[in-house]
């Protein structure tokens, strides 16, 4: 009965996940990327965030009762010549099955290096890492210089039960979420107009955009 419960609890995180605002989501990614650069030693190293050209912050929810299941959502911003665009609302999602139970949340920052990691996350569709864009699992340290591993487009990094490290996401689906960029910005708007700063930043994304450093 317990571990009943417990799944039901599981099932109702990821419902509270999916439900929430477009405007919590966004204070949620800021909070998560404070954490994420407050990492004491082990974190990404300024040197990968200084270069950066975008940043997505997505929180994972999985849960698993025998069948398993996980969903997510988050953000994508990307350095313009006015700084920080506003978010563009990302999600994942998936299924499987196995003898497991229980649930976990992750919290993801993935690391945009280049032209072609901000070009996947502006597609108004899904993206998968790995496939159509190459992916690593990001260096961690604090002064470590980014090119101790092979470079890829976007560099990986996760956050769950306390435990901070690169994460290898081969394979990950990303979707832009189009409805929850219209309700955010009141009108239909495309992703690779919000991350080229074609769309004027929301004054609400104000917090997010200075997490995301100078």
């Amino acid at each position: 009965m317990k571990k009943f419960l417990g799944i039901c609890a599981s099932v109702g995180l990821v419902a509270a996940s999916v439900q929430a605002s477009e405007q919590d989501t966004v204070n949620r990614s800021a909070q998560i990327l404070r954490e994420f650069r407050s990492m004491p030693e082990r974190q990404i190293p300024r040197s990968v965030l200084r270069d950066a050209r975008g940043l997505a912050i997505i929180r994972v929810v999985k849960v698993g009762f025998v069948f398993s299941g996980k969903g997510g959502d988050g953000v994508g911003i990307a350095r313009t010549g006015k700084g920080w665009s506003g978010p563009s609302f990302v999600g994942t999602g998936g299924a499987g099955w196995g003898l497991q139970a229980g649930a976990q949340v992750s919290d993801f920052v993935f690391v945009l290096n280049n032209a072609d990691g901000v070009r996947a996350f502006s597609r108004d569709g899904n993206v998968t890492l790995g496939a159509d864009v190459s992916a690593a699992a990001g260096p961690v340290g604090r002064d470590i210089q980014a090119g101790v591993t092979p470079r890829a487009a976007i560099y990986t990094y996760s956050l769950s039960k306390g435990l901070f490290a690169g994460a290898s996401l081969e394979g990950a689906v990303i979707a832009t979420e189009k409805g929850r960029n219209a309700s955010y910005y009141g009108r239909p708007v495309s992703a690779r107009a919000i991350l080229t700063g074609k769309v004027p930043p929301p004054p609400g994304s104000a917090a997010l955009r200075r997490a995301a450093g100078p």
